[in-house]
């Protein structure tokens, strides 16, 4: 659905009725198929158009200029984001979010331009409270809460195998289970602690998945009810990641300074977490920078985290971060130099991880290769390029990932505009594959 046919539905409007509310701003003509062609042939309203349906609609014109038609129409539902930092607002917002959420189609984020970095400050800044243990109905026992915690490998695992869209659902109907145990099940401060971490970790879990499916409205709402349930559980180090994950996402939606503040955020929340938790969220930050083509900061931070990953098997760590082992931190710095152009040392970065990759990331080596494709093809060597992006296609066409999806497609096209035989024979592959 475009998202002008949700402002639409939200507001009970015809397609004329949308035209008159411009029109009247206007003293234009109000044509109805004006509104088709924004609709149905994505033709993009003039500047006047846009800004007297936002004035209509509420919408800043700040937010309309700095992000464009049709990013910035309200796309759903408006997120809370006046719930208390308590116990009682996680649990709410959960509530909210798991079911609801999965059934997200729309592909635009809701929150306006700098409001998460906002919830990331004010996350920051608040001391959590204890859980108040005093809902009533059954107990929850800590064989149960250890039956729950078992689990979250195995999801975590089949994401990075299967891809985002293949686990939303079942992560979703996880975090709804936890979510009604929250709200009537009886339990100690201590076991509420745990179901709130555990609770946070799956909304993370069905966020990032969202965002790999490309949900992107979804994946707010699962990673913006999963902070406040970290919090409130005062688990620290997984509301920071949490905030990484948004940051990711504030990149690829191309809101490069809201994702600094995302990732400055994280990691000064988790400035007591373990040497490995440290190490990924510095890489994430040092990504950032390399985003905004600030090399200086990007080589700090990266020396910052090489030196976190060093003590990294020295102190244990939450359970979610050990994937982020030397294959992911190689991965990490080479994206920061892909990012840089500086693709030796990419390439240098990517063969390490490619080499420690387990084979179960079947995802993330998918897309590593696609990203040394990148960079050989960048210095020159469309043949090894190829060859390459030929061995990455089948683990892609295989997972349903959209972020996969749109990487393939990219290097294809860059690689086909290449007349050389191993460009022709990658995209009759291609082609097969995808089809």
């Amino acid at each position: 659905m475009h998202p002008l046919s949700y402002v639409r539905e939200q507001r009970n409007w015809t397609q004329q009725d949308l035209v008159n509310v411009i029109a009247r701003r206007l003293n234009t003509a109000a044509r109805r198929e004006k509104a088709w062609r924004w609709e149905r042939w994505g033709v993009v309203p003039d500047e006047d158009s846009q800004l007297a349906l936002a004035d209509e609609l509420g919408v800043d014109r700040q937010t309309v200029k700095a992000l464009g038609w049709p990013q910035w129409l309200p796309s759903g539902p408006a997120i809370s984001t006046s719930t208390p930092w308590t116990a009682q607002g996680a649990v709410a917002l959960l509530d909210e979010t798991a079911g609801p959420a999965v059934l997200d189609r729309r592909g635009f984020l809701i929150m306006q331009a700098g409001l998460a970095a906002a919830i990331a400050e004010r996350w920051l800044a608040v001391e959590p409270p204890k859980v108040n243990a005093a809902l009533q109905g059954g107990r929850v026992d800590a064989v149960l809460l250890d039956c729950f915690e078992q689990r979250l490998p195995a999801l975590r695992r089949m994401d990075a195998s299967l891809g985002g869209g293949s686990v939303r659902s079942l992560v979703d109907a996880e975090l709804r289970l936890v979510t009604d145990l929250l709200n009537q099940g009886s339990y100690s401060a201590t076991a509420g602690n745990r179901l709130l971490s555990i609770a946070a970790e799956l909304g993370r879990i069905a966020g990032w998945a969202s965002f790999d499916a490309g949900f992107h409205a979804a994946a707010e709402r699962y990673w913006f009810a999963a902070l406040h349930a970290a919090h409130s559980a005062s688990d620290r180090a997984t509301g920071a990641n949490i905030l990484k994950c948004m940051s990711l996402q504030r990149v690829d939606t191309e809101r490069p300074s809201e994702a600094l503040r995302l990732a400055d955020a994280a990691r000064a929340g988790a400035k007591h977490a373990p040497p490995r938790v440290r190490a990924m969220l510095t890489t994430r930050l040092a990504r950032t920078h390399a985003v905004l083509g600030e090399s200086l900061a990007c080589e700090k931070r990266l020396a910052e985290a090489d030196a976190e990953m060093s003590h990294a098997d020295e102190q244990p760590s939450p359970a979610w971060a050990s994937y982020f082992d030397h294959a992911e931190y190689a991965a990490q710095v080479a994206a920061c130099y892909l990012l840089l152009e500086r693709h030796r040392a990419s390439d240098h970065w990517l063969q390490q991880t490619l080499a420690l990759q387990p084979a179960e990331r079947s995802r993330d080596r998918a897309t590593y290769l696609i990203w040394r494709a990148e960079s050989v093809l960048n210095l020159g060597d469309v043949e090894h390029a190829c060859a390459l992006v030929s061995e990455a296609a089948p683990d892609v066409a295989a997972t349903r990932s959209v972020r996969n999806h749109r990487r393939l497609l990219d290097i294809h096209g860059r690689l086909t505009a290449h007349r050389h035989p191993a460009a022709l024979a990658l995209d009759e592959r291609v082609r097969s594959l995808l089809t």
